[in-house]
């Protein structure tokens, strides 16, 4: 098992931020990217940020957007779409999203519209 997987969401939520912010994105924008892949609202985000919610126990509530197998590319030298581990391909579909916001590409394309 990943050491990421044991993770809180809390934990890496502000370096993701700050990547976007850094970039000339915004943390709404971003929680907006959140929404789109796993169905969180700002309501149901909030409540797992201060739960201190582990990686895997964040993916297995969320409700996994059905466009989502459409991201596609490479995060850290690794394409997302041939991660074999399910929890860990979603996690990098969150970090490919993250690094598209920040590339200042256009949200209907970031969500996949």
């Amino acid at each position: 098992m990943s050491r990421i997987f044991g993770t809180s969401v809390a934990s890496v939520y502000p370096h993701y931020v700050a990547k976007v912010e850094k970039k000339g994105r915004t943390k709404a924008e971003f929680d907006q990217v959140i929404e789109w892949l796993t169905g969180f609202d700002e309501s149901a985000l909030n409540g797992h940020l201060a739960a201190g919610t582990t990686f895997e126990d964040f993916f297995t509530e969320a409700a996994l957007n059905p466009h989502a197998s459409l991201i596609t590319g490479v995060v850290c030298g690794v394409r997302v779409e041939n991660v074999d581990d399910p929890l860990m391909q979603k996690i990098r579909y969150l970090d490919k999203l993250v690094d598209e916001l920040a590339k200042g590409r256009a949200m209907d394309r970031i969500l996949r519209a």
